[in-house]
This record gives C-alpha cells, structure tokens and sequence, in this order.
C-alpha cells in the first residue's frame, strides 16, 4: 500500500516553489490563481529570498499548502494514493489533493485559519517546545501537574513529542522534563501554542468556515490528526478538522496504524523531508521518497 503525506509549518525555505512555476504551465495557473484568492502576491515571498517574511504564520501556512497541492496537482497520473495523511495544516493539503475539497476552498481555509491562529497568539503570549528521550506517558503526567497550560501538541514519533502552552508553563516543563531525563527539552521558533486550549478562538472561527465548504466524497481514506485512524466519510472528516486546532497532532498513531493496514512506502508531497525522516524511525522497512515531477 502507498500513502501520500503532507508536511507542516517548518517545512518552508525560501524559493519554494519557483521551480514549479518555471516549469508547468498547470502550476502557473494555479500560483496566480492563489494570488487572487488570497489578494496579495504571495508568490513574490515565496519566490525570495527573505526568510523573515516567509515566516509569518499568515504566509507560511498558505505557502506550504499551496506547493504541496500543485505539486500534488501536477503529478498527474503519478498521484495514485492508497491513503493520505497530512501533518497539521497538511491534513488540508491531503484533503485537497485526495479530492475531498477543492483547491479554492482548501486555500480559504488555511488562510482563515492561518489569520485566526495568529490572533489568538497575539491574545496570549504562549509557545511551544520539542521533547526528545522520553515516553509519552511521562510527558504527559508532567504536563499535567503543572498549574499552567501546558499540552501535548504533537505526537511526532517514540521518544519525541512537542508540549504546547503558557510560555511559564513551557519554562516549568521545560525544567521539569530535563531533570528527570529528556535528552532535549528544546522551545521551538513559533509564534505561540498551536494545538492547544490557547487556540479556542481559533477553532470557533474556523469552525464556521469548515461548516460553509462543500465536502465530496474523495478517492481514497484519510488518517486524521485527532485520532490518527483511517476516515472516508465527509461529515466525519468535517467534525475531526473542527477539533483539529485544540487537539494534539496523533502522528505516532497514525504511522502505526497506517503500517498495521499495510502501508509499505510513503511519498511526502511538498518542502522538507521531516515527514520521511519520523517514518524511518518508526519503521525501518518502510520505503519513503519525496514527490518529484
């Protein structure tokens, strides 16, 4: 079985992109295309050289969904899923590029929910951290002694977990993880705590949006973040984006419950190889490439 994913905020450099634009006239109409939804010319950022500029939530979001999905777009009769999944705002990618919403939705979404997710930064000065040695119970049970929000955000692979919250509940736990053996207890370059209660306002913005797009039924499965199994039903595909931005990203789960259905090679569609790398570290068997026109 192939599965198709979809990376994350991190995953963007400068440049991403050019190439597909100088090189396919389909990419071409889709990046302008992009520029006229959004109402600004996104692909001049994406296109520079200022790293600074392209790590404005509101840009980076947008700009990673928009090469994964044109990439996923040109591959044509390449793009023969199995099952998609996508990590964080890539699940919008895969919910594209796997036929359950189109590309001018999927692209007002991430833009609505990039928009909302910064403001609710701006509410609340809150961070995020990287975890690395140690199980996740353990991580949890620190997290939930402390008198702060602090959460699992994302569930990356063993021994590695990202913790979400208050930026003094991020500094305790932080602390706290280090004394009783984390490797790395890391605070992360982001704008604040994404997948956490932090993000509330967020989710009822973007809940509205989710209920005013068109949901079809699309050509293979999806694994979801927020419990990391295998859906295909719009409605539920719908209710599980909803809870997205509150919940943790089950990433462990879905690449073990991908590998017990069968799954045997995964392709990562879009900037970075991060998604490969979590993969080979849960399986060594498993075959994993980048997409590639």
């Amino acid at each position: 079985m192939k599965a198709y994913i979809f990376p994350g905020q991190g995953s963007q450099f400068p440049g991403m992109g050019h190439e597909l634009y100088e090189t396919s006239n389909q990419a071409k109409d889709l990046f302008n295309k992009a520029n006229y939804i959004l109402g600004f010319n996104i692909c001049d950022i994406m296109f520079g050289d200022d790293d600074e500029a392209l790590k404005q939530t509101n840009v980076t979001q947008p700009s990673i969904f928009i090469h994964s999905v044109i990439l996923s777009e040109i591959l044509d009769d390449k793009f023969k899923p199995d099952v998609v999944a996508g990590h964080s705002l890539g699940e919008f990618s895969a919910l594209v590029a796997a036929k359950y919403i189109s590309f001018e939705d999927g692209l007002r979404l991430v833009s609505r929910r990039a928009k909302a997710m910064q403001i609710a930064c701006e509410k609340q000065p809150s961070s995020m951290a990287a975890i690395i040695g140690l199980e996740d119970a353990i991580v949890e049970k620190v997290c939930e002694k402390i008198d702060e929000i602090v959460v699992p955000a994302n569930y990356n692979c063993n021994g590695q977990i990202v913790i979400s919250g208050t930026n003094k509940g991020i500094d305790i736990a932080c602390a706290e993880l280090s004394k009783i053996g984390a490797r790395r207890a890391l605070k992360l370059p982001v704008g604040g705590a994404f997948h956490s209660p932090i993000m509330e306002s967020a989710k009822i913005e973007l809940e509205d949006a989710i209920d005013e797009t068109n949901f079809s039924q699309g050509i293979c499965p999806i694994y979801q973040n927020v419990y990391g199994d295998s859906i295909k039903k719009p409605e539920e595909i719908k209710q599980n984006l909803k809870l997205q931005l509150t919940s943790s990203v089950k990433w462990t789960q879905t690449m073990n419950n991908m590998i017990k259905a069968g799954v045997n090679e995964v392709i990562e569609v879009g900037p970075g190889k991060v998604l490969q790398g979590l993969f080979r570290k849960t399986d060594r068997e498993i075959i994993t490439s980048s997409a590639k026109l």
